[in-house]
């Protein structure tokens, strides 16, 4: 049986964004990721998945997937630890739907 993925809190994400900890991947579709995405985030839509395009594992850079409410992100996971990326574990579960709700700013345009 997998490991299960771990889920990142708002806090969390915001705190590792700041201090570029982490290393954001949206995987939803390019309309809705021009439409607003998080700001710094890397668009690799689960469409077209490569987990070959991810930023490199470093010890000192986690890799967050975040999609619109937590499903593709898992998806995408599980794509990741397939291509051998043990080190995708974790997702902004809420999406962008919590981080809106949170009131939170995102920025438009590809």
């Amino acid at each position: 049986m997998a490991e299960p993925f771990n889920d990142i809190s708002l806090p969390e994400l915001k705190s590792g964004l700041a201090d570029g900890s982490i290393a954001l991947v949206d995987v939803r579709e390019a309309d809705e990721y021009a439409a607003g995405h998080i700001e710094g985030a890397l668009f690799n839509p689960l469409s077209k998945f490569d987990p070959a395009k991810l930023p490199a594992p470093t010890p000192d850079k986690k890799i967050v997937i975040y999609c619109r409410s937590g499903r593709r992100s898992v998806s995408a996971m599980e794509q990741a630890r397939l291509f051998g990326r043990r080190d995708v574990d974790t997702h902004f579960g809420g999406g962008i739907l919590a981080w809106l709700k949170a009131g939170e700013k995102v920025v438009e345009g590809l």
